[in-house]
């Protein structure tokens, strides 16, 4: 079956197929031709693994026998021979017959993975300052690939711009110095200037009244509420659940907990970890 990334490529198109086409995708070229029997148990493979990948592949199939000036121009010596195109140049290629998984395998060093998508996606979101969309699609691109340290900047970035400090706080310690690179330093400066602003007279009495009056709920919720508006959105959750842990009903705490609970991006481990607690008190 026939598809549109699926092109048979000529001397007329080869430039445009081949080395435009791989700025946007990978570019399979399969150089076969009829005579070539291990040429045909070939291609129904390549042809399997361009419909698999569909959206970021292009097999371009040149039969030699009908263009050998392409043939020569790219100096196939042997037949079958597959060669990938990534940016305009020859980036991989074997010559004879490779398994599915092995050409598969091949493949997937040089496309860009779901994580890679989600990170895309997450990073121009938060150029467009959609910053809760922005932390939830970073937040899934963590959780396929967390080790990475583009993902954990990117999501430290988001959740430094949804009051997420603790947490963008902890992606930050966990960046290795090899790799706090410029935009490392870039979100440091965003979360340095976020709690120098979190930090203010009135809240540092609020602290200290509680401190002094632990038991004092009213206090408490009041001060939760000014470190939500803070951004220190952990510290007021914990001082919320302090007040629910004593009383369920006192006051509007359980509507101000779940208030800030909402206020959270979708995806946030933050806001799973709290409703847990909030609904084991509840049921």
């Amino acid at each position: 079956m026939q598809t549109d990334n699926i092109i048979n490529v000529t001397i007329e198109n080869f430039q445009q197929v081949i080395l435009q086409g791989s700025q946007e995708k990978l570019v399979l070229v399969d150089f076969w031709a009829d005579w070539c029997e291990p040429c045909k148990q070939l291609m129904p493979v390549l042809e399997k693994l361009a419909r698999d990948y569909s959206d970021r592949v292009i097999l371009a199939k040149i039969d030699c026998d009908a263009q050998q000036e392409l043939a020569a121009q790219f100096g196939v010596r042997s037949l079958p021979t597959v060669a990938f195109f990534k940016d305009g140049q020859p980036v991989d290629g074997f010559a004879g017959v490779e398994s599915e998984a092995a050409i598969r395998s091949r493949i997937e060093q040089y496309i860009p993975g779901p994580a890679d998508d989600l990170l895309k996606e997450a990073q121009d979101l938060l150029q467009q300052e959609q910053y809760q969309d922005a932390y939830t699609k970073a937040k899934q691109a963590y959780d396929i690939n967390p080790t990475d340290a583009t993902v954990r900047l990117t999501l430290a970035d988001a959740a430094c711009s949804v009051a997420r400090l603790e947490h963008g706080k902890e992606l930050l310690e966990s960046i290795k110095m090899a790799d706090r690179d410029s935009y490392y330093q870039h979100v440091l400066s965003k979360l340095n200037l976020a709690e120098q602003a979190a930090d203010s007279p009135e809240l540092r009495a609020l602290l200290a009244a509680v401190e002094e009056a632990p038991e004092d709920l009213e206090k408490r919720l009041e001060l939760a509420a000014k470190l939500y508006q803070a951004q220190r959105t952990e510290e007021a959750l914990e001082h919320v659940f302090f007040v629910l842990r004593r009383d369920l009903s006192f006051a509007d705490a359980r509507k101000q907990a779940l208030d800030m609970l909402n206020g959270l991006p979708k995806g946030d481990p933050l806001a799973a970890r709290y409703r847990r607690i909030l609904y084991s008190m509840l049921y």
